[in-house]
């Protein structure tokens, strides 16, 4: 009987990774695919494979994809490090000080619930006197703006978890509150902001909106690139399809590797003050 159940709850689990992982296989298979058995149909389930449009989108595409892609890591990198930064002093200083933790601590976690493109007009509009268009740092910021509510939510849940004796014991042997901070409360949220940082770069990765709206060219990440293979002639989907399974492999073997600290930071409830 037992092993009835756990028989049943594997075939269940592999079922809905399939669904899950369906659409991602599907896209694996059409990039390499020719365009002929892409546009066959019935459609080709057994078919030659090819590396061609996975050629195309580094050489013969003419757009710069790997600069694409070093846009995508800088951006995603500079969001996570800017938002971790800007995030722990804020938690703290509302966690131990109470500073806005009634009022401001709501506010900025309610803005989560906007639909993002709300912002959309007035982010151009600022960015374009700012003169902050089509640059990487101007996404940075956008994308920190789009992340502090998340990320400040887990800072705040993470600090108040700490017990608060470690810190007064720290600050009667004359450490300051910055040192504190540094040296006490950072390594001890050390997981936490390891998942905070990993949600924010897998998140930043993956946006499109602000990207197509601020970015033209020089700032262009692998999520809006693959949509440039839509041509006024035609559409490459071969093309399309290596882009994107390009653009998706990264944050899946970042997310591999790191899965243990994101499970441990997203865990740290079991701390007890």
């Amino acid at each position: 009987m037992k092993t009835a159940r756990r028989m049943v709850f594997w075939l269940l689990l592999a079922a809905i990774l399939l669904v899950f992982l369906f659409p991602l296989l599907l896209d694996f298979q059409t990039s390499l695919k020719t365009e002929g058995d892409i546009a066959s149909f019935p459609p080709k389930w057994v078919f030659t494979p090819t590396l061609e449009h996975y050629e195309n989108v580094f050489s013969g595409s003419g757009y710069p994809f790997g600069q694409f892609f070093l846009n995508s890591f800088v951006i995603a990198s500079g969001t996570s490090i800017v938002t971790v930064l800007v995030c722990i002093p804020a938690a703290y200083a509302m966690v131990r000080f109470g500073v806005g933790l009634k009022k401001f601590f709501s506010f900025i976690i309610s803005l989560k619930l906007l639909p993002p493109i709300v912002f959309a007009i007035p982010y151009f509009a600022l960015y374009q006197f700012a003169g902050l268009l089509d640059t990487r740092t101007g996404l940075i910021w956008a994308a920190v703006v789009m992340n502090v509510p998340l990320t400040l939510m887990l800072m705040v849940g993470f600090i108040q978890e700490l017990p608060v004796e470690i810190e007064e014991a720290a600050l009667m042997d004359g450490c300051s509150p910055g040192g504190i901070l540094a040296r006490i409360v950072f390594p001890l949220i050390g997981p936490g902001v390891a998942a905070a940082a990993i949600l924010t770069f897998i998140f930043t990765w993956n946006e499109f909106l602000f990207v197509r709206i601020l970015s033209d060219a020089r700032a262009m990440t692998t999520t809006v690139g693959s949509t440039l293979f839509i041509q006024a002639y035609g559409i490459r989907w071969g093309d399309i399809a290596a882009a994107i399974a390009l653009s998706v492999l990264p944050p899946l073997v970042f997310t591999f590797f790191v899965q243990r600290y994101l499970v441990k930071g997203l865990s740290m409830g079991a701390v007890k003050g």
